[in-house]
């Protein structure tokens, strides 16, 4: 498989040759189509590398950093409700 970067210089290249409009129909046609099929890989990967970012981006790195799973804690602080526990974490 070509790179992101080859792949992307490709769609730019099948993009100028359209826009000249000096092309048959069939031969337009046939870039477009390749282009469709690149743009589409390519957002494709790009939402991939994206979801990946952002996990590492708010990745916890200690427990104080660690998400509150329950829904509402202040409930469950001394004296605001009573017979219930917080629920597992």
């Amino acid at each position: 498989m070509k790179s992101f970067e080859e792949r992307l210089s490709r769609l730019e290249d099948l993009s100028e040759k359209i826009k000249e409009g000096d092309l048959p129909l069939e031969e337009a046609v046939s870039l477009f189509e390749e282009g469709i099929g690149l743009a589409r890989g390519l957002e494709k990967e790009l939402s991939r590398i994206e979801r990946k970012v952002e996990i590492l981006v708010n990745k916890p790195q200690g427990p104080a950093d660690e998400p509150k799973t329950e829904l509402f804690p202040e409930l469950f602080e001394e004296g605001k409700v009573k017979n219930e526990e917080p629920p597992a974490t």
